[in-house]
């Protein structure tokens, strides 16, 4: 049985998709069918509605900050008015003010929390309320895919962007909540963890190729996965966690118990804790924390600066 990849008929909203990532994801949901609602700060936003028109696609483009709560009803707004529908939902807006905690500033915190997790937050809402209302009118689940962005710096804790791991991190929690939220409305959502080379990203990036000969961190390769995710193909996938890159996809694990510390008596005394937990970490890897540096073992493309 042939797996059903057409999103034809269909209607996305990609923010951030000016450049970069979100320009790639925008231009794959086209290609796939889809009509898409083009999100960015500036006129690029213009520029990539009018490349998909060009191709032969649907677009209209929406300029605004998603940091801003009312956009996420604007975006759908769109979606409806514009196109009939709202089906997909890709969240990619991102800022970085990468920083040290000793020099990070209130500014750089907010900035980084409000258009990364705040942004995904507020397009998330509106599209759950949309998707809430039209399941209660057909009586039934409808069409919905969220699919948002996170980041490896949430597995590692990247020491120098404690404000975007910190946001990545939430991102993967709300896409665990919008998918336990909205399942019963027909809405799947998921998370990935992309590396593509862009504006934001070329500095942690080195030039390279893998196999089909398209640059390792071409961001085209992580729009063709976001154009999979929002088919009809991936309704059993939902809550997961992937990273995307090169000529790969990796499905993550859930975290697990390493070790369970028991009261011998049913409440710990200090001295007790001291007897159980500091022998267990005497001699132990200082890099064995809860980071999932393994997953970093995934690269064998040579590319990355870390």
């Amino acid at each position: 049985m042939n797996a059903d990849l057409s999103l034809a008929g269909r209607t996305a909203v990609v923010t951030g998709a000016g450049a970069g990532l979100g320009r790639a994801e925008a231009l794959a949901l086209a290609a796939r069918g889809a009509s898409v609602v083009v999100n960015d700060m500036g006129p690029a936003a213009d520029d990539v509605a009018a490349e998909i028109t060009k191709a032969g696609g649907r677009a209209v483009a929406v300029t605004g900050d998603v940091g801003d709560w009312a956009m996420g009803d604007a975006l759908v707004s769109a979606a409806v008015d514009t196109f009939g529908s709202l089906d997909v939902v890709v969240n990619n807006a991102g800022v970085l003010h990468d920083r040290m905690l000793f020099n990070l500033s209130e500014s750089d915190w907010d900035d980084v929390v409000r258009v990364h997790l705040k942004g995904h937050a507020a397009v998330s809402r509106a599209a759950a309320a949309h998707w809430r209302a039209a399941s209660k009118a057909a009586g039934g689940p409808v069409y919905g895919r969220v699919i948002n962005t996170a980041s490896e710096a949430f597995l590692f804790g990247a020491a120098g962007q404690p404000n975007y791991s910190a946001a990545k991190a939430g991102i993967v929690a709300l896409t665990l909540s919008t998918s336990a939220g909205l399942a019963r409305y027909g809405v799947r959502a998921n998370a990935i963890c992309p590396r593509a080379r862009t504006a934001m990203t070329e500095a942690s990036f080195a030039a390279g190729t893998s196999p089909g000969g398209l640059d390792a961190m071409a961001p085209e390769r992580v729009g063709t996965f976001v154009s999979y995710l929002a088919s009809p193909a991936s309704e059993r996938i939902s809550g997961q966690v992937f990273v995307v890159y090169g000529d790969m996809v990796a499905l993550l694990a859930a975290p697990t118990v390493e070790r369970k510390f028991t009261a011998a008596d049913g409440v710990f005394t200090v001295a007790e804790l001291g007897g159980q937990l500091t022998p267990y970490f005497e001699g132990r890897d200082p890099r064995r924390t809860y980071a999932a540096y393994s997953v970093a073992a995934l690269d064998d493309t040579g590319t990355t600066q870390i």
